[in-house]
């Protein structure tokens, strides 16, 4: 058996990196995956075929979630094919590095509805039937820089923040209701955006690590499993996963 039978969850941004991961993670934890990409149909694909050549339960549903109704339609979706809806990871991001004074309102806007205008659309479309069912996680992901900043992220940086105050007011909403709420920051985790950190700089990130690595998805991964199976009592909290590079 495993922690999470019976449970459906969705994942967005999940064909590829940490998303990827997660969807993985819960699946083998027995619940059942809805995994949204939004272009990148071959690692969806990817992620469906481990998830189920591990008797895992899963489907592909394609949608921008920076789009409301491409969000309400993947929660609509999920609830369609599995009957409910009590796991929504917060995942999809992306990234438009530039110092600030260099930085286009194209490369703001972008990383804002990506990352963080995502966040209101699947939420807002979700939370009603864990209202109605009186139960449900919410774990959307954050990041280190969120918390400490990074040169050349002010977008960035500026979502990763707003993930962790939104985490906050949603969880004082929704104590009440069974239903917890909560963010996790990662460090710097082996994954395709980060493999494009040139050389240098990221021995140079290295050396500020305590544990001297960088993490794992499966790291992530295993601490959202935690947060929707045995953490009933945590909710509006920050899990930091960064090697100790950050312990504010």
């Amino acid at each position: 058996m495993g922690k999470l039978d019976g449970q459906v969850a969705i994942v967005t941004g999940s064909s590829k990196g940490i998303g990827k991961a997660i969807a993985i993670e819960l699946a083998l934890e027995g619940a059942s995956v809805a995994v949204n990409y939004k272009s990148d149909t071959a690692g969806a694909e990817e992620t469906l075929a481990q998830i189920r050549a591990k008797g895992g339960k899963a489907i592909a549903i394609a949608g921008d979630v920076g789009n409301y109704e491409d969000a309400k339609a993947l929660i609509e979706k999920t609830v369609a094919e599995f009957g409910k809806l009590d796991i929504l990871v917060n995942n999809a991001g992306i990234t438009r590095d530039k110092s600030f004074k260099n930085m286009n309102e194209q490369m703001w806007n972008e990383v804002i509805n990506a990352n963080l205008n995502s966040l209101y659309n699947c939420t807002h479309s979700a939370l009603q039937h864990m209202l109605n069912q009186k139960h449900g996680h919410i774990v959307s992901i954050s990041s280190v820089i969120g918390q400490a900043g990074g040169f050349g992220q002010a977008n960035y940086s500026a979502t990763k923040a707003g993930i962790l105050g939104f985490t906050r007011s949603l969880a004082l909403e929704t104590a009440k209701s069974g239903i917890t709420v909560n963010s996790i920051c990662p460090g710097f985790i082996e994954t395709e955006m980060v493999a494009a950190i040139p050389a240098d700089r990221l021995d140079q990130i290295k050396s500020k690590i305590p544990m001297g690595r960088l993490g794992k998805s499966e790291e992530v991964a295993k601490s959202v499993v935690f947060l929707c199976a045995d953490a009933d009592y945590i909710t509006g909290q920050e899990i930091n996963i960064n090697g100790g590079m950050h312990m504010g």
